[in-house]
This record gives structure tokens, sequence and C-alpha cells, in this order.
């Protein structure tokens, strides 16, 4: 149990990673017509962008609730990763791969370490 907070942010980032995979290399073409079907019905682009994170949310969610066999892990961390992701594309604008893959994993692992570490 002392180590759930580790395990939970390396799961996270593992599933962010397969969240990338899948949808930018694997379902690409759907995911690109999707983005457009959501762009057609809200018509601004902050509401597409903002229904990709809920969505990317989701996933997280239901990969790592399947993960820990654990719901509320998996709302925890769909919640910590949607406020990382939303907070840094307002503040930061320009911010590589290993840049972004970093920040999620130094605040996604002190949020757990709260939470399950103490």
């Amino acid at each position: 149990m002392e180590l759930l907070w580790f395990y939970v942010a390396i799961v996270l980032a593992l599933s962010d990673v397969l969240h990338t995979t899948l949808m930018w290399k694997v379902f690409n073409n759907f995911y690109i017509i999707l983005g457009g079907l959501i762009q057609q019905s809200t018509h601004s682009t902050w509401q597409t962008w903002l229904s990709h994170e809920v969505m990317e949310a989701g996933f997280h969610f239901i990969v790592l609730s399947m993960i820990f066999l654990n719901p509320v892990i998996g709302i925890q961390a769909a919640l910590v990763h949607f406020v990382i992701d939303v907070t840094h594309t307002i503040l930061i604008r320009d911010m590589g791969e290993l840049e972004h893959r970093a920040l999620h994993f130094a605040i996604e692992s002190l949020f757990f370490m709260l939470i399950y570490g103490l």
C-alpha cells in the first residue's frame, strides 16, 4: 500500500502513452473525423478541445478503474490528468513531448503521494 501512489502514477503515464498511440496512430482517421463532427456541433475551437480533454479523461478513468479494480482511483486519475492538461495548455503554450510527460508525471506523482503515500 505504501507504493500505491507510484503504481497509480506509472499506470496513468502508461495510459497517456496508450491513449496517444491509439488515437494518433491506430484510429487516426476516425479521430480526425470525430474531431470534425465535434467542431461542427459546438461551433467553437475551445469547446472542441475541451470535449477532447473530457473524452481523454474518460479513457484514463476506464483504464485505471479496470487495472486497479477501483473506480475511485480512476476518477482521481482522470481528474488530476484533466486539470493538468487544461492548465498547462492555457498557461504553457510551447511544450515538447518530453517536457509534457515529465510535467504530468511529476505533478501526478505528488498528487497521488499526498493521497496514498501518507
